[in-house]
């Protein structure tokens, strides 16, 4: 049954408010009592928050901070990476990817994308690390799952000697060969941004790891650099979570294997339904279990993606362009920028990618309004 009622609306591409009956009234009672009690910072929340990770990622060491952000800069400072060494950087990903190599000091080296996956190119990845011999290299897994060659990737890093970061903020619930895709990781991140699949009610993210030298190191460094009170090891800075947000979240993951179950259900719906006439539906390679983060379409054809994006705008209809441009063509990037490898499927991706509404709890009749639209701009297909 139906958790929300259908009516003739606008689908947004996302939206934040389909929470599940009682979940609000839950928070409210919460933040009341928490307030009451003046528990702001740390506390019982953010330590049930940091175990209960643990155990759903299936890593050893979970350490929540303020931000995505802060968290892949607080792995790359704790795995030794600063002023003026190489850090590989996909060339499809969010800024934050790219910025937090510049914000520990270091020198971001894009590598170009897998057209296959969204992830980055093996061979133009392991040419890099041959080349320029970088401190570290980041992955992304980008769409709600991860890059074909993951084992492919990791174990060159290993072997090389790369401290090997995986940015994990669009991946929260994917399995890969049977496992979380963070259990595999030497170092990985989160976001907990609201529009994640697991989101907060403002911004956090966590650094996971079973290092428990690393682990340590990045509490410290999210902490001001402490070791006591008012005792100082690092230089740090102030990159925590609150509790209020940690109770938030905690609340949220007694729902979030409901809301992964709803998004595979509505990805699922577009890759049987959707056209095949002038676009094709990226999905999870094997090996994986997607969340259902995002869904993809690749429409190549410039002319025809306008079209298909000017008539969903008409019909009320959100859409995403998850990423609309690489890395390596921002203007903020040429300052920094070390070089590239790799050639330009990034921009190919880029260019033609476009991503349909897909959030938990999607109804049907929203499901069929998206496919109605697409159908009538690109063509249609006969369902089974």
């Amino acid at each position: 049954m139906a958790l929300f009622k259908e009516i003739e609306i606008n689908v947004p591409f996302i939206d934040l408010k389909r929470w599940e009956p009682g979940l609000h009234a839950a928070l409210m009672d919460k933040f009341h009592a928490m307030t009451l009690d003046a528990q702001f910072i740390g506390g019982t929340e953010l330590a049930t928050l940091e175990r209960r990770l643990q155990v759903e990622l299936q890593v050893a060491h979970a350490v929540a901070c303020a931000n995505g952000t802060d968290a892949l800069q607080l792995a790359l400072r704790a795995g030794g990476v600063g002023d003026g060494d190489l850090v590989l950087v996909p060339n499809v990903t969010f800024w934050a990817t790219f910025e937090a190599v510049v914000n520990v000091g270091a020198k971001p080296v894009t590598v170009d994308a897998d057209l296959a996956d969204g992830g980055v190119c093996l061979d133009a990845f392991s040419a890099a690390i041959r080349a320029v011999r970088p401190k570290a290299a980041l992955l992304a897994h980008l769409y709600g799952w991860g890059s074909a060659r993951l084992s492919a990737l990791r174990t060159v890093c290993r072997e090389q000697g790369v401290l090997l970061v995986e940015d994990g903020a669009q991946s929260f619930g994917v399995r890969y060969l049977g496992e979380s895709i963070y259990r595999g990781a030497h170092i990985s991140t989160t976001s907990f941004y609201p529009a994640k699949v697991l989101g907060a009610a403002g911004d956090g993210g966590a650094v996971f790891t079973n290092d428990a030298e690393l682990a340590d190191k990045v509490r410290r460094l999210g902490n001001h650099g402490r070791t006591t009170h008012y005792g100082y090891g690092d230089v740090g800075w102030n990159s925590r979570l609150d509790s209020l947000q940690a109770a938030f979240l905690n609340l949220s993951l007694d729902h979030v294997q409901a809301r992964i179950a709803s998004r595979r259900q509505a990805a699922a719906y577009y890759h049987e339904h959707l056209p095949t006439a002038g676009i094709e539906l990226m999905k999870a390679p094997a090996g994986y279990e997607e969340n259902g983060y995002c869904n993809v379409c690749l429409v190549p054809d410039a002319k025809r993606k306008a079209a298909l994006e000017a008539h969903l705008k008409a019909e009320g209809i959100g859409f995403g362009n998850i990423y609309p441009s690489v890395m390596s063509r921002q203007p903020g990037a040429a300052a920094y920028l070390k070089g590239h490898f790799g050639g330009q499927a990034g921009e190919q991706l880029c260019a033609s990618v476009l991503n349909l509404p897909l959030f938990p709890y999607m109804t049907e009749s929203e499901l069929q309004r998206v496919v109605a639209a697409v159908g009538s701009v690109l063509g249609t297909r006969q369902c089974h």
